[in-house]
């Protein structure tokens, strides 16, 4: 029998992905109509006009090749050069300094958590992941042997952890949790006091941290962005960065790895070596976009040259569209979103489904609202919490004012009689 998500035969396991989910999603519009597809679905902020990367990284790549130093294969943990310069950018916020033995490139973030859960997964181990949280986690998680164990992330607390619940959940066998933050897909930014309790609970149970910060210092709030590496002196910490969304360069692939471990510990349990085997037996991939070892060379420049207006004017966008996204959410009836976002490029909202005649889940929200209004949203049942939907700030105001406009108009129509 098919394994099905929550028995929406829709989305089997096969197709619980992002891009897996977004496809599905896709083919559910109705092309007849030659109406354009408003996607609020898929986060890619390279489909917002006004999300343009530094031309500072456009001249690193360019250097790069024509300097003709880097058309050999990229050492196996990645180039020295950048990896001292990831090493200090990281540093800037650390009250210790990584150096470049502490660093692991990688072919974006997701190969990063590709690499981490199998060097920790051991015969019956398991991992507590955020719920709502990324998908490919549970995927790995999955194909690693590693049992899952979700942990809330609370809704009418601005997503906070639920830390009451942590230790309920840990065991003897647990090795790790994982925090997103800012979280991707709340759109919330832990505060330092929150952030410092993970790292506390994390301590006495005696696990470590793999902290995803793909979105670090995307924070557009009234929150700082605060590092988990932070608290490497408490818990040891495995940090997972990008250049992917900060600098609006998803197809670059360009991730890291970062050990933040003052006291040796990843090192006296085996785990570094780990992730240096598993580092070795991936094969780079060969397409003409993802030139590893020239990519790898123009870190250092764009770390280091990346001016502050570039990151603080894309801040100021990303503030507009939170403010249009939650102002245009609270005009339509059915929908709650909890906390207004500040921070990463996603957020999540509540359906009232007991407003709605003829739509049962999340799932049929989405494929109807595809096939009748060709807005594409992404159902919550794919990140781990069902009847919500997740929606994509990476996007430019009007489409987004047209998407909600559009929501609004379909959950009308599909509105329960009083």
């Amino acid at each position: 029998m098919e394994n099905t998500i929550e028995g929406n035969k829709e989305l089997n396991t096969s197709t619980i992905t992002v891009g897996g989910v977004y496809n599905l999603l896709c083919d559910s519009i109705n092309n007849e109509d030659n109406r354009s597809v408003v996607r609020l679905g898929r986060v890619d902020p390279t489909d917002n006009p006004l999300f343009r990367t530094t031309t500072v990284a456009l001249d690193a790549i360019t250097r790069a090749v024509h300097s003709y130093n880097f058309n050999c294969y990229p050492p196996t943990l990645g180039l020295l050069e950048a990896k001292s310069a990831v090493a200090d950018h990281l540093s800037s916020n650390l009250p210790h300094k990584l150096s470049a033995e502490d660093v692991f490139l990688t072919i974006g973030g997701t190969q990063a958590i590709d690499i981490i859960l199998p060097s920790v997964s051991r015969p019956g181990a398991n991992i507590l992941l955020p719920k709502p949280g990324y998908p490919h986690y549970d995927l790995r998680a999955t194909r690693s042997l590693l049992e899952i164990r979700h942990y809330d992330l609370l809704p009418k607390r601005g997503w906070e952890v639920d830390l009451d619940s942590l230790e309920a959940l840990a065991d003897e066998n647990t090795v790790a949790i994982v925090i997103i933050s800012p979280s991707s897909p709340c759109g919330n930014v832990f505060t330092y006091e929150q952030l410092k309790r993970v790292a506390e609970i994390a301590s006495k149970l005696g696990i470590f941290v793999i902290s995803d910060e793909v979105y670090a210092h995307v924070a557009f709030g009234s929150k700082p962005f605060v590092p988990m590496g932070e608290f490497s002196s408490i818990v040891p910490v495995i940090t997972i960065g990008s250049l992917s969304k900060r600098w609006f360069i998803p197809g670059w692939r360009i991730g890291w790895l970062a050990i933040c471990d003052p006291h040796g510990i990843f090192k006296k349990s085996g785990v570094v070596t780990k992730i240096i085997e598993n580092l070795e037996i991936t094969s780079d991939p060969p397409t003409i976009v993802q030139l590893v070892c020239t990519l790898q060379a123009a870190i250092p420049e764009i770390l280091k040259k990346t001016t502050e207006d570039f990151h603080s004017n894309n801040l100021m966008i990303l503030r507009e569209v939170a403010n249009i996204f939650y102002e245009g959410c609270e005009e339509i009836p059915c929908l709650t979103c909890p906390h207004k976002p500040d921070g990463a490029m996603v957020t999540m909202v509540e359906i009232d489904l007991s407003q709605l005649e003829g739509i049962v889940d999340d799932v049929q929200f989405c494929t109807k609202l595809a096939k009748e209004e060709s807005v594409i949203l992404y159902p919550g049942v794919a990140v781990g919490l069902k009847n919500w939907l997740r929606f994509s700030l990476a996007v430019d105001a009007s489409d987004l004012k047209d998407g909600l406009s559009r929501i609004k108009a379909f959950s009308l129509r599909h509105a329960k009689m009083s």
